[in-house]
C-alpha cells in the first residue's frame, strides 16, 4: 500500500490467481468504493470516524464506516429513523477547519400502518451536528416542526459495536474472536463491551440527554410531541472506553465543542497563511491545511501527522517524514515532533519478526487486538527501507530551516545510529547501495513507498527478486549523508562531517554508473538481488532530482522522460509509464498518479531549474482537485489520460484525507516560487519564482525565520514575478534571484 500502506495485512492466505499464484501479500479488497460513498470523516487523537452523508454508519461487508479508536471499531452501526423511515438528505457539510460535521435532513412522506399519509414530506427539519474530542463522539440533534399543527413522532437511533480490529474491517479473516458481553443498560445510557483474545477489555458507552422513551441494547427510541415552529434538542455521546461519565450530557457537548475548536485553531495558528488570486485554489489550500492539522496527533515528543483515513490513521514513519518535509516551510514544529517521536521509538536491537535492526526507523505502529496477538506483524514494525535515510534527511532540512542546533544536539545519537544502520545493515552486500529484503515470511515483500507485491519488476514484467536496491532509496541515502555532514559540521565534529561528505560523493558516482540508462533516458527502477537493472520507466527517477544525487547533465533526460506523454497523463506523472509491461492505470502503484510523488518530483525539477515543467505538474494536480469533493486531493487516482471537460478517474479505495497528499499542493507552491530561508542572515528568499498559469498573485502571512516574520506578496508582471514585502516583524529581509 502506500507508505501508509501496509495494505490490509491479512493473516489468512491472500487471494490466488491461475495456478495458485499469490496475487497480493497484504491487500484491501475493493468490495465497496470509497469514491462512491464519498464518506465524511472526523479525527481527533487516536480516534477517527467515518460516516455517510446522512451522518449514519451503515455496517455491512466492505463498509469502512463507524467510530474507531486505537485500531478497533468501537461503533459499527448508527442509523437514524423517523417513524420507521430514513430521513432525506438536504446537505452534508464539514466545516472548513474539519471541526464539525453538519447534516441537514428532512422527513419523507410518512404513512401509518394502513398506508394513510400522516405527514407530508419536508415539514420536519433535522440537523445533526457532530465532532470528536478525547475519544468521544459528541452529537446534537435539533428537530424543528415547520408544519402548521403539532406532530408526534417516533425518533429512533439504532446502534451496534462489533469491536472489529481494523485489519478485519480491511478484509482479514480470523478463525477465532474474543467475547462480546451483554449490554449494560440504565436510564439514559448503554455500555457495550468486548474482551479480546489479547485479554484486553474494550467498551463503548452511549449516553442520551434527555433519556430515551425506550432504551435497549441496540436502539434508543424517543417519542416527541413538537408544536408548530417548535424545536427539540437531543444530545448523544459515544465514548470509546468508559472513563468518568458525566451526568449532564448537554453541558459536555458545548464545553467539548469549545475545546475542540480552540485546539484546532491554536495548532493551525502556527502555520503561515496563504491567500491567492484564485478562489478555488484558496479553497483547496484551506482544506489541505485543515486536513493536515486534523490528522496531526499530539504525542509527548510533539505533533505527529497520522497517515490517512480510514486505513492508516496511525503512526507511519515514511509518511510522516515526507509530510513534515513538504510542510517544513509552513510549520517547522511538525518536523520537530516527527523527529522526536521517531528518535524515541528507534530500534535498538535485532527482531526479525518486526524487521528491526539497531538504528532503524519505524514503519508502522498498531494498537489493535490482531497486532497485540501477532496476527499481523505491525504492532511495532520497522519494514521500510527508506524511513531511516529520510529521518536523517529531514533532520538536516529542519536545521537549515530553523537553525535549531539545540534540538539537533539532542537528536545526534539517534542520527548517528541511523547513519550506522545505513552502513552496517542497509548495505547488505557492501556494494555501497542500500537494499531491502524481509526477514520473515510475515513481513512486507516490498519495502519502498511502492510496497505492493508487484511494484518492482523487470522490462518483461517478471517480478524482481531481492535484496532490492531502489533508485529513490539511493537518492534518500545520498541526502542523508549530506545532511549528516552538515549537522556534524555545525556540531563541531569535523572528522565525522568529512566522512559523511565522502560517503555522499562516492554514492553519487556509483549511482550514476549503475542506475542511469542511456537507452531508457532515465534511471532504472532498481537493481535486483543479482544486480540486474530493472529497466523500467517509473516516477521513482524523479526523486533523484529531489535530493541532488542526479548529475546535472542527466537532469534534462530525466525530466523529458517524466514529462513525455507515456509518463505525464495531464493530471500528473504516472508511477509507471504506459509503455511498460505491468502498466495499469487502475493499479495501486503501476500506472496511477500519487499527489505526494508528483510534489516531490516537481520539487526536484525546480531544484535543477525546470520551473516550467514543475508548473505543469502543479497545474495538473490543481485541475484534478477542482473535480474532487471538498477540493481534497486523495491518496491517489487512476492514471488515465486527461480528457477535455472531464475530471480524473478515481481509485476506489484511496484514503482521503491523506497527510502527504494534503501537503502536496503546499510543497508545490514552495517549489514553484523557489521559497527558501537563511536563518543565519534572517532572510526569506525566492529563487527564480514562477507563478503557475492559474495564479496571478500569492500573499503569505507570517512567514517565520530566525525569530522574525514577514508578510510577502508575489504578483505576476508580464513574464516576471514581482516580490513585495508587505510587513515585517524583526530584522527580516526578503531577497529575490532571477
Amino acid at each position: 500500500m502506500p507508505t501508509a500502506s501496509t495494505v490490509a495485512a491479512s493473516h489468512a492466505p491472500a487471494p490466488t490467481g491461475p495456478g495458485g499464484t499469490q496475487l497480493a501479500q497484504f491487500f484491501i479488497p475493493a468490495a465497496a468504493s470509497l469514491q462512491e460513498r464519498r464518506p465524511r470523516t472526523l479525527k481527533h487523537g487516536d480516534t477517527f470516524a467515518v460516516f455517510d452523508h446522512n451522518g449514519d454508519a451503515l455496517s455491512g461487508p466492505g463498509s469502512p464506516e463507524g467510530i474507531f479508536h486505537r485500531d478497533t471499531r468501537h461503533l459499527s452501526h448508527l442509523f437514524l429513523s423517523i417513524d420507521g423511515a430514513r430521513p432525506m438528505l438536504l446537505s452534508s457539510t464539514l466545516r472548513d477547519d474539519n471541526a464539525t460535521l453538519t447534516c441537514d435532513l428532512t422527513n419523507p412522506d410518512l404513512f401509518d400502518g394502513d398506508g394513510k399519509l400522516m405527514i407530508e414530506h419536508d415539514l420536519l427539519h433535522l440537523r445533526r451536528s457532530r465532532f470528536l474530542w478525547n475519544a468521544t463522539c459528541y452529537e446534537r440533534l435539533i428537530i424543528r416542526n415547520f408544519d402548521e399543527e403539532p406532530r408526534r413522532i417516533q425518533l429512533e437511533l439504532a446502534f451496534a459495536a462489533d469491536f472489529a480490529d481494523l485489519f478485519e474491517v480491511r478484509g482479514s479473516k480470523r478463525e477465532r474472536r474474543g467475547e462480546h458481553h451483554p449490554p449494560r443498560i440504565s436510564n439514559n445510557r448503554v455500555i457495550l463491551g468486548y474482551t479480546g483474545l489479547d485479554q484486553q477489555s474494550r467498551h463503548t458507552a452511549l449516553l442520551f440527554d434527555p433519556a430515551p422513551t425506550r432504551l435497549t441494547g441496540n436502539c434508543a427510541r424517543f417519542t416527541l410531541d413538537i408544536q408548530p415552529k417548535e424545536a427539540r434538542l437531543l444530545f448523544v455521546e459515544i465514548r470509546c472506553g468508559i472513563g468518568e461519565i458525566p451526568q449532564q450530557t448537554r453541558c459536555a457537548f458545548f464545553s467539548a465543542l469549545r475545546d475542540a475548536r480552540r485546539a484546532l485553531r491554536n495548532s493551525a495558528s502556527r502555520a503561515a497563511s496563504i491567500v491567492t488570486s484564485n478562489e478555488i485554489f484558496n479553497e483547496a489550500v484551506r482544506r489541505s491545511v485543515s486536513d493536515l492539522y486534523m490528522l496531526i496527533t499530539d504525542t509527548p515528543e510533539g505533533p505527529y501527522p497520522y497517515a490517512g483515513i480510514p486505513w492508516f490513521s496511525t503512526v507511519f514513519g515514511r509518511d510522516a517524514l515526507i509530510t513534515a518535509l513538504e510542510t517544513l516551510w509552513l510549520d517547522p514544529n511538525i518536523a520537530r515532533g516527527v523527529l522526536g517521536y521517531l528518535a524515541a521509538n528507534q530500534a535498538t536491537e535485532n527482531d526479525a519478526a518486526a524487521d528491526a535492526e539497531p538504528g532503524k526507523i519505524l514503519h508502522e505502529v498498531r494498537h489493535g487486538e490482531m497486532a497485540e496477538l501477532g496476527e499481523v506483524p505491525f504492532r511495532r514494525y520497522y519494514g521500510s527501507i527508506d524511513s531511516t535515510p529520510l529521518f536523517v534527511m529531514l533532520a538536516g532540512a529542519y536545521l537549515h530551516r530553523t537553525g535549531d542546533l539545540g534540538t539537533l544536539q539532542r537528536l545526534w545519537p539517534s542520527l548517528e545510529a541511523a547513519l550506522q544502520w545505513i552502513e552496517r545493515y542497509g548495505d547488505r552486500d557492501g556494494d555501497g547501495f542500500v537494499e531491502y529484503g524481509r526477514r520473515t515470511t510475515e513481513g512486507l515483500v516490498n519495502q519502498g513507498w511502492k510496497d505492493s507485491q508487484d511494484s518492482v519488476f523487470h522490462a518483461d514484467g517478471t517480478l524482481a527478486r531481492g535484496p532490492i536496491a531502489l533508485a529513490e532509496v539511493q537518492a534518500y541515502v545520498y541526502g542523508a549523508w549530506q545532511a549528516g555532514a552538515d549537522i556534524a559540521a555545525q556540531l563541531g565534529m569535523t572528522e565525522r562531517a568529512t566522512q559523511c561528505a565522502a560517503r555522499a560523493e562516492a554514492l553519487r558516482a556509483a549511482f550514476d554508473a549503475e542506475f542511469f540508462d542511456e537507452a531508457l533516458g532515465t534511471y532504472v527502477l532498481a537493481l535486483d538481488g543479482d544486480k540486474r537493472p530493472c529497466r523500467v520507466r517509473t516516477s521513482n527517477a524523479g526523486h533523484a532530482l529531489l535530493t541532488g544525487i542526479a548529475l546535472p547533465e542527466r537532469a534534462p533526460a530525466v525530466v523529458r522522460t517524466l514529462m513525455s506523454g507515456t509518463s505525464f497523463c495531464g493530471w500528473g506523472v504516472r508511477t509507471v509509464a504506459s509503455t511498460e509491461a505491468r502498466y495499469n492505470p487502475m493499479s495501486y502503484h503501476n500506472g496511477s498518479v500519487w499527489p505526494h510523488d508528483n510534489a516531490l518530483i516537481a520539487g526536484g525539477m525546480a531544484r535543477y531549474g525546470f520551473h516550467r515543467e514543475a508548473a505543469r505538474i502543479f497545474e495538473g494536480l490543481f485541475a484534478a482537485s477542482t473535480y474532487i469533493d471538498l477540493r481534497r486531493l486523495p491518496e491517489l487516482f487512476c492514471g488515465f489520460p486527461r480528457q477535455g471537460t472531464q475530471g480524473p478517474t478515481f481509485y476506489p479505495v484511496a484514503c482521503t484525507p491523506q497527510a502527504w497528499a494534503a501537503a502536496a499542493p503546499l510543497y508545490m507552491l514552495q517549489a514553484s516560487l523557489g521559497l527558501g530561508f537563511d536563518t543565519e542572515r534572517v532572510h526569506i528568499t525566492f529563487d527564480e519564482p514562477a507563478l503557475p498559469a492559474f495564479l496571478d498573485e500569492v500573499v503569505f502571512r507570517n512567514l517565520a525565520v530566525g525569530g522574525g516574520s514577514a508578510d510577502v506578496a508575489l504578483r505576476r508582471s508580464g513574464r516576471h514575478v514581482v516580490v513585495d514585502m508587505l510587513e515585517r516583524r524583526g530584522p527580516v529581509r526578503v531577497l529575490t534571484t532571477n
